[in-house]
Formats: C-alpha cells, structure tokens, sequence
C-alpha cells in the first residue's frame, strides 16, 4: 500500500480523525505534486487564516458573520456552478489556491479554520448541498423549520445559525434550508438532516462526489477507481464498494482480477438476495469470457 493510502487509512480509523488531513491525503490522490511539504503548507494556510479571525467575536451569529466577512468577503473564497465541472474543486489544497469549490470542500475550510479559532462549528450534510452550522446542535433553529417540532419549541434554545460557505458564507433561514431540501429531494427538512457529520461521513461524501465527477467522463476511470479504493479504506459497510471496485476493473480492462471481485461480492449477497447474486456471477462469467 503506499504510505499515502496507509496515512489515510490510519487516520480514518482514529478516534478524532483530522477532517483536514484526509482531504489533503485525498488530494495527494489526484495530485502527486501534493507532498508532504505541500500538505504541511496548506495547514500552515488553514493556521493562519484562522489568526486572522477576531478572538472571540460572540455567540454563533457572530463567528458565522466573522468567517463570512473574511473568507467570503474580504479573500473571495465561494462557488460558483461552473466548479462542479473540475475535479480541482473537490480538492482541499486546490481550493485554497483558487479560492473556489463544491459546497462541501468550501464547508471544510469554513470548519477548518472556524474550529482552529474556536468557534462552536460543525458541517450539515443537508442533501444536496453541504453547508456549516454555528452553536449548539441540539438548538432550535426557529419556528417553521422541520427540525422546531423536535424540541417543541422550547424558549431558552441556544441559537443556531446555518451559513453556505459556496454562497460566500450567507447566512440561511430556515425557509432558505427547507427550499434547499426540497429542491434536492422533493421531501420536507427533518430534523435529522440537521445533525453534525461526523469527519469520516464528510470524506465519503467527497470521495462520492469525485465518482460522481468520475462517472461522467468514461477516461477518467482512474480516477474513480482510485476514490473506491479510497472509501475502502473507512470504517464501514464496504460489500457494495467491492462491487463497484470490480466493475471499475473490469472497465479497465483487468478482467481476471475483477472477475474474482465479482465473484466474492457475489458470496457475500447470495444469503440475502439469491437472484441478485446470480447476477453479479453472470457479471464475472461475462468478465472472464472477455479473456479468451
């Protein structure tokens, strides 16, 4: 494995992954330009950024207003639609550089630094659209938000603010998330989907992202193969990822070896899904025809 992988691979299993480091380690990924040094630097960056902040503005409202007058105003970071087109926007280190990326890489930056300043902050995997919370998750956003019946409405709720770091960090109501549900997924906001994700979700989700990326430009089959490999790595249920894994090898033209992926994800759904299985089987037979 190469120490890369294994770095990553450690640190996925760590008690308090470093939600930074794997970003950085996914990068190195995608571009071996990105050593050691240059991961060292882009902390250094995050380091300074946050020193940047002033100390201790206030309560949620104010580091929310904080981190969006000095990433999103003053230095530029954001989103624009055209980022979902490059691979470079789901990169941490390039996003530093360039100042722009998905909702969910601006939304590290927006933690990274937040969290190295002490804010009280976490990411909302709302779905769709990735944004930051400020203050306590178990505060009440505020009448009319799906997640207020969950609390009752309780007065004496510590705030909570939502901001869009890919929006230059605005601020959003609880009608703005409800829309921003709603047109991702046609159902209601839920108090669920408000919750704080943990690191090791984030990297999946951006590792998800890429083979989103990946899967609409057949070339890159590279690097889809590799973000596989990479969520392969963290904790979890992994035979579906198997499963991807050979067909992506299969794509590539390794047949053998995709053929034996096949053939053992197929083991291990047969139990639950006999008809399933036999398919993914018809799968392999097909994959290891193509050797002859």
């Amino acid at each position: 494995m190469h120490p890369w992988r294994r770095a990553f691979a450690v640190e996925a299993r760590a008690e308090r992954p470093d939600l930074a480091l794997l970003c950085l380690l996914i990068g190195a990924e995608a571009d071996p330009a990105l050593d050691g040094a240059g991961m060292a630097a882009a902390r250094r960056q995050l380091d300074l950024l946050a020193r940047l902040l002033p100390p201790s503005p206030g309560g949620p409202r104010a580091w929310a207003a904080a981190l969006a007058e000095l990433l999103g105003g003053r230095l530029g970071f954001g989103g624009r639609p055209g980022d979902y087109q490059r691979l470079e926007s789901a990169l941490l280190h390039r996003v530093l550089r360039r100042r722009r990326g998905l909702p969910i890489l601006l939304s590290v930056l927006w933690i990274e630094v937040a969290r190295r300043a002490g804010a009280p902050v976490y990411g909302v995997a709302l779905p769709g659209h990735f944004v930051v919370a400020f203050g306590s998750p178990d505060a009440c956003p505020g009448e009319g938000c799906g997640a207020y019946d969950s609390c009752g409405g309780q007065g004496g709720c510590e705030e909570r603010v939502l901001a869009d770091p890919f929006g230059g960090g605005r601020l959003l109501s609880c009608t703005e998330a409800r829309l921003l549900v709603a047109g991702a997924t046609g159902a209601p906001l839920e108090p669920a989907m408000l919750r704080p994700a943990d690191p090791r979700e984030i990297v999946l989700r951006v590792l998800n992202n890429i083979r989103v990326w990946a899967a609409a430009r057949p070339e890159r089959s590279d690097v889809a193969l590799w973000a596989v490999e990479l969520a392969l790595l963290l904790p979890g249920p992994a035979d579906r990822l198997h499963h991807d894994r050979a067909q992506l090898l299969v794509q590539r033209g390794d047949f053998r070896t995709g053929a034996a992926e096949l053939e053992t994800y197929a083991d291990a759904l047969a139990p639950r899904d006999a008809a399933a299985a036999e398919r993914v089987r018809r799968q392999a037979r097909a994959a290891r025809a193509r050797l002859n």
